[in-house]
């Protein structure tokens, strides 16, 4: 039975996981400005523009195209679906897709899974991209995750439940930081967050949203934590 309220935690594996995700978390936002986490900042947009695509296609929507640039910035172009479940999609999807990297974590099967699946992501992606950083960003990291999955099976170098851990809370303070600094802080008015505000008929505005938004993504970071705990106990 799982251990819902973790009693007589923590054991080994749970001290590891919580002191990873620390130590991920620290360095993250040490190395927040600097080039080094480009390329992670960079799936990070990725996964959020993947998020608006995929809630395009469950709302029976077309995807023209994806664009990811170099200063961080994204754009998705869909035609039809639902406008409302399209635009919370990639703060929200980024989050809930961290919260996913977060847990498959815990086991090496399941990273290997998560593993494949963010591979089979970008090599999708990389068929409807319409720009070159993200046709390259696509090709580096099917590369990147060959790598790391090649050392995992054949050298004792066996990272890849950290590496999947690593982008998965990435993702998530990611998620968490653009909602503060495009909704809160200076407030991007052509933000996801703003278009929302000018269809849904609820009286918020696009600050309003962020916040809201920003809560559920903290929440999904703190489910993540939560429920790994529960997986390893």
């Amino acid at each position: 039975m799982p251990n819902w309220e973790l009693k007589k935690c923590c054991n080994h594996e749970q001290v590891v996981f919580i002191t990873t995700i620390s130590v991920c978390t620290v360095v993250i936002l040490a190395l927040w400005r600097t080039v080094l986490l480009m390329p992670f900042k960079l799936v990070t947009v990725f996964i959020h523009e993947a998020s608006h695509a995929l809630a395009c296609k469950l709302t029976c929507g077309h995807v023209e195209g994806i664009q990811v640039h170099a200063d961080e910035g994204g754009s998705t172009q869909t035609r039809g679906g639902v406008y409302w479940f399209i635009l919370p999609a990639g703060y929200l999807g980024s989050s809930f897709w961290g919260m996913v990297l977060i847990l498959t974590s815990t086991n090496l099967l399941a990273a290997r899974i998560g593993a494949g699946c963010l591979a089979i992501a970008l090599i999708v992606v990389l068929l409807i991209a319409k720009n070159w950083t993200l046709r390259g960003l696509c090709i580096g990291f099917i590369v990147f995750l060959a790598i790391i999955w090649v050392l995992q099976e054949t050298t004792d170098i066996r990272i890849l439940r950290y590496v999947i851990l690593f982008i998965g809370v990435m993702n998530s303070l990611f998620s968490v930081y653009d909602i503060y600094d495009d909704l809160i802080s200076r407030r991007v008015n052509i933000s996801d967050a703003e278009k929302f505000a000018e269809v849904c008929p609820c009286p918020c505005n696009g600050v309003g949203w962020g916040v809201i938004w920003g809560l559920i993504s903290f929440i999904f970071l703190c489910g993540a934590m939560y429920l790994g705990l529960v997986i390893l106990s």
